[in-house]
Parts: C-alpha cells; sequence; structure tokens
C-alpha cells in the first residue's frame, strides 16, 4: 500500500496547489515511517524568496517536526529533481531517500555531477511523466 508512487501522487497535490497559486507546480513531502511528517510546495513567488523552493520548505518542517537537524530515516518525495541550492540542504540534513518523480536535465543537480549524503539513496523517474507534465503545462500556460 505505502509504494513510492503512492507517496509520490500525495507530492503531485502539492505541485497541483503550487500551479494554482501561479507558483512553479514543484511539490514534496517527507515522509518517515510511512508517515508524511512534512509537506510543502514551492513559495518562491508567494513569499518573494528565491530559496523558497518546495524542498527547502519541507526540510525546515521536517526538522522542526522531529526537533532535530538530520532527517536520517526519512524520505522525500519530489515531483522534479531538486537544483543545486536543495541538493545541498538534502545532503546536510542526511535524508536517507530522495525520490524523484520527473528529471531536471537544465537545472537538476544529477547533471552537475553532485552528489547527496553517502548512505542517502536516489530513486528517479516515479511517476515521471504525471511529474513532468505539469510543469511543461505550467510553462506552456506562460507563453
Amino acid at each position: 500500500m505505502f509504494t513510492d508512487e503512492y507517496f509520490m501522487k500525495m507530492a503531485l497535490q502539492e505541485a497541483e496547489a503550487a500551479f494554482e497559486k501561479d507558483e512553479v507546480p514543484v511539490g514534496c513531502i517527507i515522509v518517515s515511517s510511512n508517515r508524511v511528517i512534512a509537506r510543502s510546495h514551492n513559495l518562491t513567488e508567494t513569499l518573494n524568496d528565491v530559496t523558497a523552493h518546495a524542498e527547502m520548505q519541507a526540510i525546515t518542517s521536517a526538522a522542526n517536526f522531529l526537533g532535530g537537524k538530520y532527517l536520517q530515516n526519512c524520505t522525500i518525495y519530489i515531483t522534479l529533481e531538486p537544483c543545486v541550492m536543495c541538493a545541498g540542504a538534502l545532503n546536510w540534513s542526511q535524508i536517507s531517500k530522495v525520490v524523484i518523480g520527473a528529471r531536471d536535465e537544465q537545472r537538476g543537480f544529477i547533471n552537475k555531477n553532485l552528489t547527496l549524503h553517502p548512505k542517502t539513496e536516489v530513486v528517479t523517474g516515479i511517476l515521471a511523466n504525471e511529474c513532468s507534465q505539469i510543469v511543461l503545462d505550467f510553462f506552456r500556460s506562460k507563453r
């Protein structure tokens, strides 16, 4: 029941919330022991803050929930591959697993040859079509 696809669908709901706020539709959730402990979406326009990416918001929320800065034994489900800034934050958080929906060939951390914490597992391509489609639809609507 609690599969990567199950949780990625929740992250997609967050991306849809971002879309409705005219934010780039990226959403994420953080899970610990099959329980969602944080959820967020991009808020860069709403907060007028270039660092208000979905991952940054969720990392802060999860750390507050757990009462500590490390997210060991946690998994983040993110609809779009994290950028360099977010990958750095994920590295410092020592999160155990990162599950990515769609790759971001231009701005994502993977093509920049960056790595996360040595113990962090990375999984890509979970609901990739759905995750990339919402971003494509958003930017198509801007043209």
